[in-house]
């Protein structure tokens, strides 16, 4: 795949306030790139989703938000990572209803579900990385 990336936004996620700013950025971005409404609340839903994990699993990481072009299409890919603990039970994770926390345990499911492409490196002791995107139809 042949991406090229014009605009870039890094966030980092060390208390709330940086879960907050990567949503304002994440909509402000896909709003810009003319997103349907829709869209805009599924993409502005996955970063809240996933800097909320940073913040309660990894204690802080990044959001970065990038507008990419591939094969003539222009997307808007999220990329969150943490050297945290790492997933210990990838597939427990992506089950969904699972929840570590007193969540509704919508998250990493949720979010592969409201993107079009989704993929996620963990290792133990080291921390993950989980890149989704979403594409203008």
């Amino acid at each position: 795949m042949n991406e090229r990336m014009i605009e870039q936004v890094r966030v980092p996620i060390v208390n709330e306030l940086g879960i907050v700013t990567a949503r304002q950025k994440g909509r402000e971005i896909s709003k810009k790139l003319l997103f349907n409404s829709v869209d805009q609340a599924r993409i502005t839903t996955a970063i809240s989703e996933l800097a909320r994990n940073i913040y309660l699993y990894a204690g802080n990481g990044e959001i970065l938000i990038e507008v990419i072009y591939s094969s003539g299409k222009t997307g808007l890919k999220i990329t969150a990572a943490d050297s945290g603990p790492g997933i210990t039970d990838v597939r427990q994770a992506m089950q969904m209803g699972y929840t570590s926390s007193n969540g509704l345990g919508a998250g990493l499911p949720g979010v592969k579900r409201l993107m079009d492409e989704f993929s996620l490196e963990t290792e133990p002791g080291k921390g993950t990385v989980i890149t989704a995107t979403k594409w203008i139809r």
